[in-house]
């Protein structure tokens, strides 16, 4: 199997990089602080805290070995060699519902990234496909739970 290569803004790489040495730091310090309390405790054969903090651990231990494939497999993307005629990842898009002329602002990015709070959705989610490679002025046909809904391109920038 191939590994999946997910590209990244730098703000974005940097906060991946950040998450993953909280946790191999501080987030281990925690849980190995609660299982050394939990083995004071007494018989580990029945002591629910003890069970409790191996379980975390072994939660921690799989979140840092997913950062660290996704780490792995992360590429930094150059966005003075982005092209702003067509929607790609970083694109900043406008775009209007055709049936009701509500308009939205998206900004593109990978799914790890993605945050609809702050209007990132990723290139992965129904939207983020439909709106990849279309030009402004185009029409983008995008199938979503509620039917297929029709989103004119307004703008694209960076």
């Amino acid at each position: 199997m191939s590994a999946k290569i997910s590209y990244y803004t730098k703000e974005g790489l940097e906060k991946l990089k950040n998450d993953l040495n909280q946790l191999k730091t501080k987030g281990r310090a925690d849980i190995a602080r609660q299982i050394a309390e939990a083995r004071d405790k007494g018989d580990l054969s029945e002591n629910a805290e003890y069970d409790a903090a191996k379980d975390a651990q072994g939660h921690l231990e799989a979140r840092i070995a997913k950062l660290e494939e996704s780490l792995g497999n992360a590429r930094e993307i150059d966005e003075s060699q982005l092209d702003t005629s067509v929607v790609s990842i970083l694109s900043k898009v406008t775009i209007k519902n055709k049936k009701n002329g509500a308009s939205f602002t998206y900004t593109l990015v990978s799914e790890e990234e993605a945050d609809l709070k702050q209007f990132k959705i990723s290139t992965q989610s129904p939207i983020g496909q439909g709106l990849l490679g279309k030009e402004k002025g185009d029409t983008a046909k995008i199938k979503t739970p509620a039917g297929e809904i029709e989103f004119e391109i307004v703008k694209i920038e960076l």
